[in-house]
């Protein structure tokens, strides 16, 4: 089983756990065929073929030539653990109980030692109390997100006396609309500059079962 990190400094985990985002983008990896370039590529479409259990995705210029492959990091129906740091699932029977049945064996009372205890990098995916199912997977710019997909990945609406404001857990401002919002927590999320780069993006749509 494979594990998903959401960023817990701008709230997107307990949003996750909420059920308030149902929606992740993460850029795309894309391999450009010799003598072509990711600027060239205007639409992607899928394929009907697999590559290691992923499906691949076919881009083409705006000739509809084909010039580049990506693969998803997820497929849809996966079942995806929902990573957390163990020292902040300490009070979850959930995660104990996990752990047992991965592993019965492992001594509960060495947890604090294990790396993921404070770094959700190295939790291990079966020991995670939390999943998520991919429902849909889409490709597309990231600057083609809509005010609605916005919501969904967690952007929170304020109704005001002036108004109706748009913003996110971790920050004080406020934003008339849900894509300035989502432009400034994408750059903080992804690194300053990302939103303006307006790379391809997977868009996983997805459902806490767990």
């Amino acid at each position: 089983m494979k594990k998903i990190m959401f960023n817990d400094r701008y709230g997107l985990t307990e949003a996750v756990l909420e059920r308030r985002k149902i929606m992740t983008r993460r850029e795309a990896n894309i391999v450009c065929f010799p003598g072509h370039k990711e600027e060239q590529i205007v639409r992607f479409y899928k394929s009907k073929i697999f590559e290691k259990g992923r499906q691949v995705w076919f881009g083409y210029d705006i000739n509809g030539i084909y010039i580049a492959d990506l693969i998803p990091q997820y497929v849809i129906g996966e079942e995806v653990a929902v990573a957390q740091r163990y020292w902040d699932l300490r009070n979850n029977d959930d995660f104990y109980k996990a752990i047992l049945k991965s592993d019965r064996a492992f001594p509960l009372e060495c947890i604090k030692y294990e790396k993921g205890c404070h770094n959700k990098m190295f939790v291990r995916a079966e020991w995670m109390p939390h999943r998520i199912r991919i429902t849909d997977i889409k490709a597309e710019r990231l600057q083609d997100i809509s005010d609605e997909d916005c919501l969904h990945e967690g952007i929170t609406e304020k109704n005001t006396p002036i108004g109706t404001s748009y913003s996110f857990f971790g920050t004080q401002g406020n934003w008339e609309t849900p894509r300035a919002a989502f432009a400034v927590l994408i750059d903080k999320v992804s690194g300053r500059g990302t939103w303006e780069r307006n790379p391809w993006v997977f868009v996983y749509t997805f459902r806490l079962v767990q």
